[in-house]
């Protein structure tokens, strides 16, 4: 293999070049003025190059992944390494599994170096997949030696935990352990893995431990799976977290760790020198840094720019005010340059021009929407507010962002206490009427994946009582694709998304970590069958119920919430949640993939502000 002969080559070929003379320049005997600094070649035997390469997927853009292996043939690195998340995978499907990393190494065989695999959260999170990767590649985790330098490759997914939950376990620690022993004279050591372990809630199991062996060696770690570029200044060494290597980014530029990137690493007796090789450019390793991150946090924070929801209770819309907030946060004058584009059907009072908010205060803008005529408010179309952002720091150069927010007078939905005893069964018999159907106007899909109501649509309802909320979907799908060997985010389903937190805060959620809960579920492969079972349950909670049953042009979905969530979050006299559900489309035998929302998906640049909100009568 090659990764076999690249640790005989290193062995044999490394001694070999450190007993060689520095190789000099033979030039032409100059008297006077010289055109050349000095002779002193900067080609020390014991100094070498290397590149890593970041996240690939997780929000895959095809073609960045291969133009970045392509540019470092051009560069010529004497080897690669990499971070992980290298395939999509998220499955137990073999044959989809085969054909991803087919795929993958199809890309790695166009190198002209040795590349080094490590994996990442979506190469192994089950056991179907650590197979796969042990036939493919042998070890999760391993390590060698090159002039002098140990790599340590770890796996930070060796408890299948998935997101934002990797761990060290103990077999894990007790190879690292032996290893550092082992190679204690070396004059650096270098770890690679996926998830950064030293800025993670959970628990990680053997990293601290780790890191106490590490923090008298001289040493630097590597990581990627936030696909944002982070330098750490830690444990008496430096730690990064690398960017994106076509995986899913903004792409908001280096001064927000927004890039896709190679690393160039040039590894000196004083440890590596770091270059950022973006696709199109080339940065230092300090082109966003902790202390950067910080004073950005303000910036990037979905507080800079508030809209004030308008709700209301009527079937038609005539007019109603908001107000737009700017909040500035840090201790730098801003500069926000605002615009308002018209909605049809809808009169305002303009919003344009460029507001000068001083360090730490608010500046309210009011504003009057009306209706040119009585329009229902499915068929009014929102606002779109478009802010350009600058911090003006005296010692720093301006720090860009443009903001898109879509707004629109939108109802409060009506939550009733239920009038009948319902039986969590995947059956409808008992509810009188689904009330709340989608259309189609809010679907995610390729231009050919959706084809109307009968491809896929839902109606749903939503009611409660002393002990839970129901949520109850009868779904059409004209081709059901529900294969055992397919994770539920990759066959048909429904998904059900609940902020149960109090109103001012639910109707700001923006699905950046701030609604409660999300629930997904798929009908069972059999039709005379019942799925009870929803996924990642263990995360959903305690006493949630479910059920899914097939119909002969689809499924129904049943699914009751505890209402001690809603109160935990607002009091006994809880009032409202805010819903949003999503249809979950598999067609063309598994090759086309569409969302089918209810309202706009909270988490993109459509959300609406309060769309989706319940209210008790």
């Amino acid at each position: 293999m090659k990764k076999l002969f690249f640790t005989i080559y290193f062995a044999f070929f490394g001694t070999f070049l450190l007993a060689q003379e520095k190789p000099s320049i033979i030039i032409e005997s100059v008297s006077g003025p010289k055109p050349y600094t000095n002779l002193d070649v900067n080609n020390a035997p014991e100094n070498f190059q290397f590149a890593i390469v970041s996240d690939r997927t997780g929000g895959l853009r095809p073609g960045v992944f291969l133009k970045g292996i392509r540019k470092l043939n051009l560069l010529q690195p004497e080897f690669v390494m990499s971070v992980g998340d290298l395939i999509e995978g998220y499955t137990e499907d073999v044959a989809e599994l085969d054909r991803q990393w087919t795929e993958f190494n199809g890309f790695i065989e166009e190198l002209e170096m040795p590349f080094f695999y490590t994996p990442g959260n979506h190469d192994i999170t089950n056991k179907v997949m650590e197979t796969k990767w042990k036939e493919l590649f042998g070890k999760t985790y391993y390590h060698f030696i090159y002039k002098d330098v140990l790599f340590l490759c770890l796996n930070s997914e060796d408890n299948y935990r998935g997101s934002g939950r990797g761990t060290i376990d103990a077999e894990q620690y007790e190879y690292i352990k032996n290893v550092l022993k082992e190679n204690e004279e070396v004059k650096w050591t270098l770890l690679f893995m996926h998830q950064p372990l030293w800025d993670q809630e959970a628990n990680t199991r053997h990293w601290k431990d780790v890191e106490i062996l590490l923090k008298n060696r001289k040493h630097t770690v590597y990581a990627g799976h936030r696909h944002r570029y982070v330098q750490y200044e830690r444990n008496n060494s430096k730690y990064y977290i690398l960017a994106t290597t076509g995986g899913g980014s903004r792409l908001r530029g280096p001064q927000l760790g927004e890039f896709d990137h190679v690393v160039w690493i040039t590894m000196t007796e004083d440890g590596p020198i770091m270059a950022n090789l973006l696709l199109d450019g080339i940065w230092d390793e300090e082109v966003h840094t902790e202390g950067q991150k910080e004073f950005l946090g303000p910036l990037l924070s979905a507080k800079v720019i508030d809209v004030a929801p308008m709700l209301m209770r009527s079937e038609l819309f005539e007019e109603e005010s908001t107000s737009i907030k700017i909040s500035n946060d840090s201790d730098v004058p801003m500069e926000v340059s605002l615009e308002l584009l018209p909605s049809a059907g809808l009169t305002s009072n303009i919003i344009t021009g460029v507001y000068a908010i001083e360090p730490n205060s608010v500046k309210i803008i009011k504003t009057e929407i009306a209706s040119k005529e009585n329009i229902g408010f499915d068929d009014i179309e929102p606002f779109e507010l478009r802010a350009d952002i600058n911090y003006l720091p005296k010692d720093k150069p301006k720090v860009n962002l443009n903001v898109v927010k879509k707004f629109k007078p939108e109802p409060f939905f009506k939550l009733n206490e239920a009038s009948f005893e319902i039986n969590v069964d995947g059956k409808i018999d008992e509810w009188e009427n689904l009330s709340n159907k989608v259309s189609d106007k809010y679907v995610q899909a390729n231009p050919f994946s959706h084809q109307g109501d009968k491809d896929g649509s839902f109606v749903f309802d939503v009611v409660y009582d002393e002990n839970y909320l129901y949520v109850a979907a009868q779904v059409t799908d004209d081709e059901i694709i529900v294969s055992e060997e397919r994770s539920p985010i990759q066959k048909d389903g429904l998904s059900l998304i609940l902020d149960a937190r109090p109103l001012e805060e639910a109707v700001r959620g923006n699905g950046s970590g701030n609604y409660t809960d999300y629930f997904i579920i798929s009908p069972p492969v059999k039709i005379d069958e019942a799925n009870r079972s929803l996924y990642e349950a263990e995360k959903l909670p305690e006493g949630t119920l479910a059920a899914t049953t097939r119909t002969e042009n689809g499924f129904i979905t049943e699914i009751a919430i505890p209402l001690q969530l809603l109160k935990e979050k607002q009091g006994d006299n809880w009032q409202n949640v805010r819903i949003n559900l999503a249809q979950i489309d598999i067609d063309n035998t598994g090759s086309h993939q569409s969302y089918i929302f209810w309202r706009p998906d909270w988490r993109g640049e459509d959300n609406l502000v309060g769309s989706g909100t319940f209210m008790k009568e």
